[in-house]
């Protein structure tokens, strides 16, 4: 037969083991919520950067026979993101400031619907004698068909034969105070809203040996000479000399 003392100490002890047990769930649970807030912040960083780095640390990259001397956060991929020899590499920039990612830019760099705040290029070796001006008479007005169409800001709009391969594609022409000829290919869209990022594309020449094309919304082809003075400025203070 069970006497009262002893059902209160093992109700005592049923009692403490009970209470040992909620403390250590409690403890594990908030030891997991500590846990999860900071892997949290550490992603939500990661989902903030969409891979995207806000460091400036500057690389020295040899393309060709020319180096290109460029911050991290002008370097659309992570794995362009070092020193050393490459094929090619890609950059995006802030519109018109011609900066990199940063976290008080972010916003430029993430929102689909401003197509005009980003500029897109790529540095290569040059594989063509000639830059996209440069083949304007050899080869595009070749493949022009009718009559040119007024663009903005001075340029003409020329149609290029279906039998080019460039399909809806355009070239815009207009002539340069040095006595050379602007010229930059364009898809050029039905409404302002369908405009993108890489509307409008054109290559040059610039270092030694390398061909920058950058792109850009065709919503800024007013803007064509601007862009085209400070992307040419900007591969000449990024070309090691």
């Amino acid at each position: 037969m069970t006497s009262a003392a002893d059902t209160e100490t093992s109700e005592a002890l049923v009692s403490n083991r009970t209470l040992f047990r909620i403390t250590m769930v409690i403890g594990l649970l908030a030891a997991l919520a500590s846990a999860l807030s900071v892997a949290g912040k550490w992603l939500g960083n990661d989902l903030i950067l969409g891979g995207n780095t806000d460091s400036t640390a500057v690389h020295r990259i040899t393309v060709g026979q020319d180096v290109l001397i460029l911050p991290a956060n002008m370097i659309r991929f992570e794995t362009q993101r070092r020193d050393g020899r490459a094929e090619t590499v890609s950059i995006y920039l802030s519109w018109p400031g011609l900066e990199g990612y940063s976290r008080q830019n972010a916003a430029r760099f993430s929102d689909p619907g401003r197509a005009d705040v980003l500029i897109f290029a790529d540095f290569s070796q040059s594989v063509m004698s000639r830059d996209m001006s440069g083949r304007v008479e050899p080869i595009y007005s070749k493949l022009f068909s009718g009559a040119p169409a007024k663009g903005p800001a001075g340029l003409a709009i020329h149609a290029l034969s279906r039998k080019s391969g460039f399909g809806d594609e355009k070239l815009l022409t207009a002539p340069l105070p040095d006595g050379g000829i602007y010229a930059v290919r364009c898809l050029l869209p039905a409404s302002p809203e369908a405009s993108t990022s890489a509307d409008c594309l054109r290559d040059m020449r610039v270092g030694r040996d390398l061909t920058m094309l950058y792109r850009f919304s065709a919503s800024l082809l007013p803007r064509w000479r601007e862009i085209d003075t400070a992307m040419r400025a900007f591969a000449e203070r990024h070309i090691a000399p």
